[in-house]
């Protein structure tokens, strides 16, 4: 496989503040990494790093072999980076599918379309003509999901999928991603549910105070080396 992403010693800063120290990750393309750390871990201003949303060194990241740290956010999603955010952030003001379009507006090539997201999660479909944010928490967060692909991302970044959904929800949401998965996607999981985290991924970093604490293949993990990862003690 060949490498898509990699940071190196990449640090964060909120003004003074050092939120990030040294961090060295990569993802090969097709892979599934996942990423967790209690809050204040790091994991979200890492996220913003790769995004653009939090300034860095051009060297800090490479995507593809070329180095875009600092890089402007409309850019990284061109270049085929897309998220989905923690709390999901739909567009109020829109529909269902409204919101699904407006995650195509870099006007990328490639597979997903509305039929495709609709295909993955058909209540989307059902109730498309809906506004966004009224419907219910794991189906606004079909929808965020479903917005990411439209813009045909090779890198699919996810952040707290789980977060405040019911556990058939989240297998369902899970399942769903494990299809894309199947199809060659690369992704990201940003998980505060170690148990999903290492269901779902084949490599796993463990963030502890703006630090790589573990890194390591998922299936090789054990509780006890996350435990002592995630917590310190």
């Amino acid at each position: 496989m060949a490498e898509l992403l990699r940071t190196r010693g990449l640090n964060a800063f909120y003004g003074d503040f050092q939120a990030l120290f040294g961090i060295d990750f990569f993802i090969d393309e097709g892979q599934t990494v996942a990423i967790i750390g209690a809050n204040g871990a790091g994991k979200s201003t890492f996220l913003k790093c790769l995004t653009g949303l939090v300034n860095c060194p051009a060297q800090a990241i490479t995507w593809d072999g070329r180095a875009i740290g600092g890089t402007a956010v409309h850019r990284i999603v061109a270049d085929g980076i897309a998220m989905v955010p923690e709390g999901r952030r739909l567009f109020a003001s829109l529909s269902v599918e409204e919101n699904l379009v407006s995650g195509a507006y870099t006007r990328r090539r490639g597979p997903w379309t509305l039929e495709r997201v609709y295909a993955l999660f058909p209540v989307l479909r059902e109730r498309r003509r809906v506004s966004a944010t009224a419907l219910s928490g794991g189906q606004q967060q079909m929808v965020a999901i479903g917005r990411a692909l439209m813009a045909n991302p090779r890198l699919l970044i996810c952040d707290e999928l789980s977060l405040g959904l019911a556990p058939l929800v989240i297998a369902e949401i899970y399942g769903a991603l494990a299809e894309v998965s199947h199809e060659g996607m690369t992704s990201i999981l940003v998980e505060q549910d170690v148990t999903a985290a290492r269901a779902h991924s084949e490599r796993l970093y463990c963030f502890q105070e703006g630090r790589v604490a573990l890194a390591c293949a998922s299936s090789e993990t054990t509780m006890e080396q996350i435990s002592l990862a995630y917590f310190g003690v």
